[in-house]
């Protein structure tokens, strides 16, 4: 943990307190320092809620001592830790906690099954205090656990007289390698939001075939290494749809919304009239395919729904798909039995409400109405299973695509920081998620009342009980189908910004979390697969989060207009190694929108300016013109291609890429927004149905369309391809 911030400017007389021991002991930080270094003292109130959120009453001075007493007694008493941490190529100790009179012993289970056959050796600890638990003198012994011990999740038992415990062993590499190519120098690729890519097979939206062919196509159009897509977690079952990607309803599956229905083998074997009517569904929608306003996914999913219950109902599989479809559920396991039977209630009851009288606050997993409505419904059950058994191939697929076609890396996965509220995740096991609590952000410069996100936090201690599996579930699950996996918000492996519900996003604090435990889950997944992880740490960062990262293997990003200091821009060549470079994000206009403004002029349309849009109009002029000012001095743009008013916004978008090469950054990304001249932003932060959020179709400067079939002919893309390929 990481309170020293509290240590240097809390009195001695407060972190005396009770209630702030109590906090510190469960990671709660009870003062913080904001973005603009002002400190701030958390209040009882809040460290209250918030430790009620963890299970902890701490409503009374008695309370409070007797939940000091509790968890200390819980500490001494406890054989081991429920989850231990060892890197691999090292002896490291493990403190057991056992009676001053007994001879622990200690074996450990390998994740095949078998038991390591080194000796353990485990030794008294001179230096640890005797208490008196229930009676009874508990001191400590010392586990070696040994450098040999293979990479994998584990299992250690410990025995002490009639005591038993077991904890899981999660032995991980130091840090992850870089991939060759990556060692000596950089790899390149496309920024994508998939959804917003359209061919003519398309319904409406960009899916899993259409991945599969832009992952190709980058590569042996434009010699690309990687494509990072938008979040493809799992989503609601029937419309409407929720269009933000960072919502989602499951992080452990996959949207099956976007699958491709003439992509399914089963397909094949329909009949010639099931053909035609799933001809007709994808004619109703093919007219979306050329709008370039807005995405309609609640048309699509109408008409593709329809044509994938034909495929499921009717079309034959062979005994090898009956095979692949029962070995896929049975891997899942319970996991899809909680999405499966969610969407199958979603599908019947209708959406989850905060109505207490709604199916989802009503029942749990276990009540007899969630029993019946799977026996009753046991078709459209299997339905769900199925569609998410269709979804993870095709997805696995386009990224076997990308790497036959030559990609060193492929897919790079986005990792939303949360999940919904109202999702499956949180119906089906209330228990891994605190309770009263949200996740958001502290008040900030560009926030100044804070955000609250919505989505309720893993518990750090449900994290630790399980051996931190739903996180090992769904990192395994996202590298079996990526070669990279960017975590947005990586910041939240440290601490989050927990907020008790009805309290606003300014009434929270920061909650820390095992950061060690998740790297080093990170870590074997990626080593495992040959992967990579970038961690998005843009924003406030702590320093020692940056070299945490930096020391485990993960990359964190670099945004050129973000990388300033003082007004100020840094030329490229003095970023940092570690890191994913780009010119712009999602949240941002692309650079030619950003270079006219349209960030001034939309937040201006919609009232989110509280200082007024001229200020905000001149401080962008401003960093407009020390951004130009940084590529002309670093001699990446020409100052007469400034009076080039025609080309001008032309010239700078090419030399924001052209300064992009100059860093040192392992990986390197390359908008797709900004290769069709697209100026409009994808998601505008502050807003909801205000603005279309993550329902942009990608389409050129004109406002025009731009289809995947001509996407790499345009000649924007063939332009930054050329620099990105160092042919500038």
């Amino acid at each position: 943990m990481h309170m020293t911030e509290q240590q240097e400017t809390e009195s001695p007389e407060r972190l005396a307190r009770p209630l702030i021991r109590l906090a510190s002991m469960l990671g709660v930080a009870t003062s913080y320092t904001g973005m603009s270094h002002d400190f701030h003292e958390i209040s009882d109130e809040v460290l209250i809620a918030i430790l009620a959120a963890l299970g902890i009453d701490a409503s009374t001075e008695e309370n409070v001592e007797n939940a000091i007493a509790t968890i200390q007694r819980q500490e001494n008493s406890r054989l081991v830790a429920p989850t231990v941490l060892h890197t691999v190529g090292k002896s490291e100790e493990v403190r057991l906690h056992v009676g001053v009179l007994e001879v622990p012993e200690a074996t450990i289970t390998l994740e095949d099954g078998t038991t390591y056959a080194g000796d353990l050796q485990i030794s008294g600890d001179l230096d640890a205090k005797v208490h008196d638990v229930d009676g009874e003198f508990v001191g400590a012994a010392l586990l070696t656990l040994p450098a040999d011990l293979p990479v994998g999740y584990h299992t250690l038992t410990v025995k002490a007289g009639d005591r038993t415990a077991e904890a899981t062993l999660i032995s991980a590499p130091e840090r992850i390698p870089l991939l060759p190519p990556m060692q000596a120098g950089s790899l390149w690729g496309w920024m994508a939001q998939i959804y917003s890519i359209r061919s003519e097979q398309s319904w409406g939206m960009g899916d899993f075939d259409d991945l599969r062919q832009l992952l190709v196509d980058a590569k042996l159009r434009s010699n690309a290494d990687f494509v990072l897509v938008n979040p493809l977690h799992a989503g609601e079952p029937v419309a409407p749809l929720t269009p933000s990607p960072y919502l989602p309803v499951s992080r452990r599956f996959v949207n099956f919304t976007y699958i491709s229905p003439r992509n399914i083998p089963e397909y094949y074997g329909l009949s010639d009239d099931q053909k035609a009517r799933i001809a007709e569904l994808h004619d109703s929608v093919e007219p979306l395919n050329g709008d370039a306003q807005l995405i309609d996914r609640d048309a699509m999913w109408q008409a593709k729904m329809e044509a994938l219950w034909i495929i499921f109902k009717d079309g034959p599989r062979t005994d090898d798909r009956k095979n692949a479809f029962e070995a896929f559920k049975q891997d899942c396991g319970q996991e899809l039995e909680a999405y499966a039977t969610w969407c199958l209630c979603y599908d019947k009851w209708g959406a989850p409400t905060t109505d207490p009288e709604n199916w989802e606050n009503k029942y749990t997993k276990d009540s007899p109405e969630i029993a019946y409505i799977r026996e009753r419904f046991p078709e459209t059950l299997e339905f769900y299973r199925w569609l998410e058994w269709i979804a993870t191939e095709q997805l696995q697929a386009a990224q076997q695509a990308a790497r036959k076609a030559g990609m060193k890396i492929g897919l790079m996965a986005d990792m939303a920081v949360g999940v919904h509220p109202q999702g499956a995740d949180v119906w089906w096991n209330p228990e891994r998620f605190a309770k009263g609590a949200t996740v958001g952000a502290p008040p900030d410069m560009f926030n100044q009342q804070g955000q609250d996100w919505s989505q309720p936090p893993l518990s750090p201690v449900a994290l630790k009980e399980s051996g931190y599996k739903v996180y090992r579930d769904m990192v395994h699950g996202m590298f079996l189908q990526a070669g990279a996996v960017r975590i947005d918000h990586i910041l939240g492996l440290f601490r989050l910004w927990w907020i008790p519900q009805g309290h606003p996003a300014t009434d929270g604090t920061y909650v820390y979390y095992d950061h060690n435990a998740m790297l080093s889950i990170l870590a074997i997944e990626a080593s495992r697969g040959n992967g990579v992880v970038v961690g998005e740490d843009l924003g406030v960062v702590p320093p020692y989060v940056s070299k945490v990262l930096s020391e485990r293997g993960i990359l964190g990003c670099a945004v050129e207009w973000f990388e300033q200091m003082d007004g100020v821009f840094v030329p490229p060549k003095h970023w940092r190694e570690y890191a994913l470079a780009s010119v712009d994000v999602h949240d941002m206009p692309p650079a030619a929108g950003y270079l006219e403004f349209e960030h001034v002029k939309v937040r201006e349309r919609l009232g989110l300016l509280a200082d007024g849009a001229d200020e905000f109009q001149a401080n962008a002029e401003r960093e407009q013109q020390a951004m130009v000012q940084m590529l002309c001095d670093e001699g990446f743009l020409k100052p007469e291609d400034l009076a080039d008013d025609e080309h001008r916004v032309e010239r700078i978008v090419d030399a924001l890429y052209v300064a992009l090469q100059d860093s040192p950054c392992k990986l390197k990304a390359a908008a797709i927004v900004d290769g069709t001249g697209e100026r409009r932003t994808q998601n505008q932060p502050g807003t909801n149905n205000e603005y279309p959020n993550w329902r942009i179709p990608l389409a050129d400067a004109q406002g025009n369309v731009v289809p995947l079939e001509h996407l790499f002919e345009t000649k924007g893309m063939r332009r930054i391809a050329n620099i990105m390929n160092g042919k500038d």
